[in-house]
């Protein structure tokens, strides 16, 4: 990948319904040293857009290279200015012998699932997920990670915790703006954000829907162009294109006033316990028997056995 007609051609090659990955390959100095990791996120609130997390590595021997890049506080950063940096990154020779990264889109359609499956999934698991994924999948091929910096995602103490639990061999550091304190996690911000800025340009409406991202804005609840993608492109029945996040509240609160009513059947997780009443097939059983654990596919579907059939 060379040039943002690469990124934009590999963006559109993938179903924008679900997530995908999108990674270098890994410089060989990255699989005989030690390497420092930084892991980041772009777009954890908008209501337009995928969210995108993204992770840089590099040797440890090797970190004045990201300053060269001029990798800084990404916020701080014009979107210019981080293309200039990505686009270093992904040509300059000295940065392709030295740095590694990997970037994971996930679709709105993704996130909006997730939480509204029966089974939640909120979206700091989403990204807790997302961020543990992409750290195994560099160690799996075959870069040599000896320390891991991440920009936190809820309280820095339990998110660390976690992660030195999963990576036990690895120092992990998990810090509040993490992306202005360490070069190697403002790298992964940058791989973020401007993977992030350029699926929105080559967004495909699988609506039918003309239109670019000049015409929705940056999909920020606060941005007028978003807001009035919001209010106007809903369809009473199918509600908004996979552009939208539905799970968000503008979202809803829109779907609310301008939607066709639903009424869904609410179901009863509460198991319906007899008044102590024994079945006759309890006196058979073996009063020491565990009962066996439902599998998690069953149990996200709210599927039981039945065997009374008529």
């Amino acid at each position: 990948m060379a040039s943002f007609d690469d990124l934009h051609d590999y963006i559109k090659s993938k179903n924008n319904h679900t997530k995908f990955v999108n990674n270098s390959e890994v410089p060989q100095i990255c699989k005989s040293e030690p390497c420092m990791l930084g892991v980041d996120e772009a777009g954890r609130g908008p209501v337009l857009g995928p969210m995108v997390y993204g992770i840089a590595y590099c040797p440890l021997s090797q970190k004045d290279v990201l300053k060269t890049l001029g990798c800084a506080d990404s916020k701080a950063l014009t979107e210019e200015k981080r293309d200039e940096i990505l686009l270093k990154i992904l040509t300059e020779k000295e940065a392709l012998e030295n740095i590694g990264w990997i970037a994971e889109v996930i679709s709105p359609n993704y996130i909006s699932n997730s939480m509204y499956r029966r089974a939640k999934h909120s979206l700091n698991e989403v990204s807790m997920n997302s961020a543990i994924s992409l750290i195994k999948q560099a160690i799996e091929l075959g870069a040599n990670i000896k320390e891991v910096y991440v920009d936190t995602v809820g309280p820095p103490e339990k998110y660390q915790a976690k992660l030195s639990e999963i990576f036990p061999n690895i120092k992990i550091t998990v810090a509040k703006k993490a992306d202005s304190i360490y070069p190697i996690v403002s790298a992964a911000s940058i791989v973020a954000k401007v993977t992030r800025d350029h699926a929105l340009k080559v967004w495909q409406f699988h609506e039918g829907l003309e239109m670019d991202c000049k015409d929705f804005g940056s999909g920020y609840p606060g941005d007028p162009l978003t807001k009035k993608f919001i209010r106007e492109q809903i369809d009473r029945v199918f509600g908004y294109p996979l552009l939208v996040r539905f799970s968000w509240s503008t979202a809803e609160l829109m779907l609310q006033e301008r939607a066709a009513k639903c009424n869904f059947e609410e179901i009863d997780d509460t198991p319906n316990k007899n008044s102590g009443t024994q079945s006759i097939s309890s006196f058979f059983s073996p009063k020491n028997e565990k009962k066996r654990k439902k599998h998690k596919f069953f149990e996200e579907r709210y599927l039981t056995m039945n065997n009374a059939f008529e």
